[in-house]
């Protein structure tokens, strides 16, 4: 089972310190070298676009967009056993990282 484990941005978190980035450099390793993490990444605001459509119509948007907190600043793709695994892994990431939201879905095959 594939999920997409996503962090939306936090305008109000503190800078990441060392004990952050070793922590997470850690966490990172442990779920690579397990052949858990499939990819990772953060994502800029700054080069965010919209594309709708509606009919024949469609509209691009470039962003950055006003309500900040809702877009994802960053994202792992993880292949697990069952979605409680994947629940696990969403809590120790949230634990290392501190308050903020995180969004998990799995992924189709």
């Amino acid at each position: 089972m594939r999920y997409l484990m996503m962090a939306k941005a936090d305008e109000n978190a503190p800078a990441p310190d060392e004990k952050l980035f070793a922590e997470m450099g850690a966490f990172i390793e442990e779920i690579t070298a397990a052949g858990i993490l499939l990819a990772t990444g953060g994502l800029d605001p700054a080069s965010a676009v919209r594309v709708t459509s509606s009919g024949d119509e469609i509209t691009v948007t470039d962003g950055p967009f006003a309500e900040a907190k809702e877009a994802i600043a960053g994202f792992a793709l993880v292949e697990v056993r069952s979605h409680e695994e994947a629940l696990e892994l969403a809590r120790r990431f949230r634990r290392i990282t501190g308050d903020g939201e995180s969004i998990l879905q799995q992924v189709f095959n």
